[in-house]
């Protein structure tokens, strides 16, 4: 007698073994009763129930591929989804669960997880269970795919997995690993601990500090790298400009005499929760040179004229999120008195750095070939910082 193709058993030979976690929704699509599900989930049987509604089609431990394909299930998820469907029905993985797959040194690996966090719209109605617990976002982070499951930005996951723990070293590990391993600057970091309203906690203030000089570590080790790698002329590393016998004109990261043309990283840590460009400018773009690509501006004054704060500071970020104002002011004040004795200073961020190197050296090449043309600079003394 041939096999019904609509029966259970024909349903565990026919599907593949990645594909062995289906919702009971799937479940009936494929002609499978509710009643023959609860019998095959008895103790003893050949599936078993992960979470509600959720089944596992073998017996045993789940793997921890398993455990995420159920929980983002649960938590909604179209299978076939690429990227957000709207609707309310997106989940992707976040967390330590999504740190372990961005591949966290400092977080355990899966198996050794108890727990599973997965982010979801705030109009999700949905409780934790079992080993899932559930995250809410008023707007999803577009997820990446990671071992071919959608994973919340390392930023995002940060924010979800601190938000849980009280352990500063823990918090410190996890927040400086971010920016050391490459995943993303500490201003994204901020970002995200900001909009959580995390910050103020104690176990992340004190983390903070060694968030921002990782950054710093890895921007100075990035430029280096820019400077040889783009066959940039050397300039010298680290110094302080002063006029001879005058007060002190202030540090630089890099600075070419021949040219003179001083380069600084951007010391701000970036813009508040909400304002993804400071001053109507673009956020990290370098000061004093143009590319004919239109992508890089120059770097406009926020202290201009156009966009001076009036005394009410309706046209500033709130000093408390932006945390960056009087930075900012001694970086304008700095370039303004390089800029009267001839000087051009240029400002990069830590992410152009990163992301954008080829562009950052050709903003540099070419405030070197256009110094060519300008007025000799005023002699101004070179010390080590």
């Amino acid at each position: 007698m041939k096999a019904n193709p609509r029966t259970p058993h024909a349903l565990d030979r026919r599907l593949p073994a990645e594909q062995r976690v289906l919702t009971l929704h799937q479940l009936r699509d494929h002609g499978v009763s509710a009643a023959s599900v609860a019998a095959r989930c008895r103790p003893g049987g050949p599936w078993q129930q992960l979470l509600p509604q959720v089944y596992l089609l073998h017996p045993g431990r789940p793997s921890s591929q398993e455990r995420l394909q159920a929980a983002l299930l649960y938590a909604g998820r179209d299978p076939h989804a690429h990227g957000p469907r709207g609707g309310g029905r997106e989940a992707m993985v976040t967390g330590l669960a999504a740190l372990a797959l961005h591949r966290f040194s400092c977080v355990p690996p899966l198996p050794g997880l108890p727990r599973i966090d997965v982010l979801v719209p705030h109009q999700r109605r949905l409780r934790d269970a079992g080993e899932v617990s559930i995250h809410r976002a008023g707007t999803l982070p577009r997820p990446q795919e990671v071992t071919g499951l959608p994973c919340a930005p390392v930023p995002r996951a940060l924010a979800d997995a601190v938000a849980d723990l009280d352990d500063t070293e823990t918090v410190r590990r996890l927040l400086t690993e971010a920016v050391r391993g490459g995943h993303c600057d500490a201003a994204a970091v901020l970002h995200e601990l900001a909009g959580a309203g995390l910050l103020e906690r104690p176990q992340v203030a004190a983390a903070v500090g060694a968030l921002r000089r990782a950054d710093r570590t890895m921007a100075e080790q990035r430029l280096y790298a820019m400077v040889r790698g783009q066959q940039l002329p050397d300039p010298v590393w680290n110094v302080e400009l002063r006029l001879p016998g005058g007060p002190p004109l202030g540090p630089v990261d890099a600075y070419w005499p021949e040219h003179a043309v001083a380069l600084a990283i951007d010391p701000r840590t970036g813009p508040p929760p909400g304002v993804p460009y400071a001053y109507g400018t673009p956020y990290g773009t370098p000061y004093g040179a143009a590319t004919d690509d239109g992508v890089d501006d120059v770097y406009a004054d926020p202290f201009g004229d156009d966009a001076h704060p009036d005394e009410g500071g309706e046209n500033r970020a709130p000093a408390a999120d932006f945390g960056d104002d009087e930075v900012w002011s001694r970086c304008v004040r700095q370039r303004e008195r390089l800029e009267a004795l001839g000087i051009t200073l240029l400002h990069v961020t830590p992410a152009k750095l990163r992301d954008a190197v080829e562009q950052q050296a050709a903003v540099v090449r070419t405030a070197l070939v256009a110094a060519a043309d300008q007025l000799p600079a005023a002699y101004v003394v070179v010390l080590p910082h």
